[in-house]
């Protein structure tokens, strides 16, 4: 039997792409390493979204060639796409695929181990009409919730980011597409599954019928496709009436929305490339807090951004500071080769993002806490997970609007989707609560 091992680097839409190569290995008979014996191939799927990530991409390259000395190494991800020269550079490397190539993977393993022919680097171009690469069935994963990407791509070109530069511009999954996959992945078991992009909320203007992500959301919501959907991100642009409706109870959206902000300075917003300003993106957070008091709100920043001062950094701390929010997600600035933003002046000294990152996290922290008080003995429907959590041996639920709950309760809702309590906290942060039905 012939053994393959899958080192995954960054985001949601890499992870839900290794499952898919690793699913159809396994249609085809190979088996997941088991860390005991040697890998036949090693994939290793690559982040570029900072230069630090690149850098643990290339460490994880030469971490996994040196204990598998005998294997076919096989390189893709973003990192692969935007700097393929620099993973040339390492030795022993079999093979980088583009990222359009990314679905075929497993039956070009197949062939290369009997000395086939090779697939052909392609890099990204923006000119050419792309269409979007998908696996042939549904991607089951290994979690209790389900990923499925139903878009790729970015055309916003952000100053900070390289993504489009790595996955090209926006494509979208078919309609029909979408509504096959989620109705196998819910006779598969799946009563969660977690819409993922890389600019979600574009999703349907690419195709030749034109539609939107609120139109996709809507068909599934009659169809009852699943029991529930999650959106992985949302831009602030993108969030409209019909959208946070469908979050309501009863419909098919959970309570939960994750949006970038990035800074909460409108000059530096401008250099970003952001298409908001600050009193935009607070008008969006307090209509969604109003009209769903309990929602979470997830929050992305970007910190030390090229010429950010204090004045700057305080406007976007007192900004997240005042909004109703659940959590933050904290980035230091890193200087990516190959944006815009790599070659501005005024880079902001490591030791000040620093410490402006460590007081957003205390603040994120703060936020935390707030959030879950107000959930504190309240019922919320959770959906309580396969695997139980390691630490405390108690089974672990994910709420609608994105708490995580141990429960000392029975091991048969495993995989369940049911209503608990929200009963304490600690100092840690670790929510318990009890199920109600």
């Amino acid at each position: 039997m012939k053994k393959f091992h899958i080192k995954t680097l960054g985001c949601k839409v890499n992870q839900y792409e290794s499952d898919g190569i690793a699913q159809n290995l396994k249609k085809k008979g190979w088996i997941n390493w088991d860390d005991k014996t040697q890998a036949d191939v090693i994939i290793v799927n690559t982040c570029a979204v900072t230069s630090k990530a690149g850098m643990q991409s290339r460490q994880a390259i030469r971490k996994l060639i040196r204990q598998h000395p005998f294997a076919k190494v096989i390189v893709t991800g973003c990192h692969a796409q935007t700097d393929p020269d620099q993973i040339n550079k390492i030795e022993h490397i079999s093979e980088i695929v583009c990222h359009k190539d990314k679905t075929k993977i497993a039956d070009h393993i197949s062939s290369i181990c009997d000395d086939k022919s090779s697939l052909t680097f392609k890099k990204v171009d923006h000119s050419d009409s792309n269409t979007f690469n998908s696996f042939s069935d549904a991607v089951a994963g290994q979690m209790t919730r389900s990923y499925l990407k139903i878009q790729d791509g970015c055309d916003s070109f952000c100053t900070y980011c390289i993504v489009p530069y790595a996955r090209g511009g926006s494509v979208s999954m078919p309609q029909d597409e979408v509504l096959t996959n989620l109705r196998q992945l819910k006779v598969s078991g799946f009563k969660e599954v977690i819409l993922t992009g890389i600019h979600t909320g574009m999703y349907g203007l690419d195709l030749k019928k034109k539609t939107s992500l609120l139109n996709l959301l809507e068909k599934i919501n009659s169809q009852k496709s699943v029991h529930r959907i999650r959106l992985s991100s949302i831009e602030p642009t993108e969030i409209n009436e019909g959208i946070i409706d469908l979050a309501r109870p009863g419909n098919i959206l959970c309570d939960h929305f994750h949006i970038p902000l990035q800074s909460g300075d409108d000059d530096i917003l401008k250099r970003m490339k952001r298409p908001y300003d600050s009193v935009f993106f607070e008008g969006i957070i307090h209509k969604i807090h109003s009209e769903l008091p309990l929602a979470g709100i997830g929050v992305d920043t970007l910190i030390g951004f090229p010429s950010e001062t204090d004045k700057q950094f305080e406007n976007t701390f007192n900004l997240i500071e005042r909004l109703p929010i659940s959590y933050l997600h904290v980035f230091p600035f890193s200087r990516r080769k190959g944006t815009p933003a790599y070659h501005f002046d005024n880079q902001v000294n490591s030791s000040i993002i620093k410490e402006r990152c460590n007081r957003m996290r205390a603040l994120s922290n703060k936020k935390q806490i707030a959030f879950i008080k107000t959930n504190l003995n309240k019922k919320v429907e959770c959906l309580v997970q396969n695997k139980i959590d390691t630490k405390s041996g108690l089974l672990k639920a994910v709420t609608s609007n994105y708490l995580t709950v141990l429960l000392n309760d029975d091991h048969c809702f495993k995989g369940k989707i049911l209503d608990l309590i929200v009963e304490r906290c600690d100092s840690a942060l670790n929510i318990t609560g009890k199920i109600t039905n």
